[in-house]
């Protein structure tokens, strides 16, 4: 019998398989959602290297780390540092999440805020 983390494991799996065809020479913008706080970070594959990160904890984003204004906000900070970078097109990982609510709005305000994916 599969457990939760087996399942999750399985569906990040899936997904990051297929990004692995699609991704070839961009880096890739992941998403990690906790409870309290959202992470995401753009990833140079090819050289194992985190370009950029931007997070609920980063100075600048205030509020509440759960909520999808949190979010929006972190999104458009990790689209200005990688914009800075001269990193536009990226694919997006959503990892085992749904792309609904906090991922959604983090994605869709990276999106209005120059990044392409």
């Amino acid at each position: 019998m599969l457990t939760v983390q087996d399942k999750f494991n399985r569906r990040k799996q899936r997904v990051r398989t297929h990004i692995a065809r699609v991704a070839v020479g961009r880096p890739r913008l992941t998403v990690y959602r906790s409870n309290k706080h959202i992470y995401a970070q753009v990833i140079d594959d090819q050289n194992r290297r985190t370009l950029t990160a931007a997070s609920t904890l980063d100075k600048g984003v205030e509020g509440s780390g759960g909520n999808k204004a949190a979010a929006e906000l972190v999104g458009k900070l990790l689209a200005e540092k990688a914009k800075k970078l001269g990193v536009t097109n990226v694919v997006f990982d959503r990892g085992a999440y749904l792309y609904h609510g906090r991922v959604k709005a983090l994605a869709e305000a990276a999106r209005a805020h120059g990044l392409s994916f």
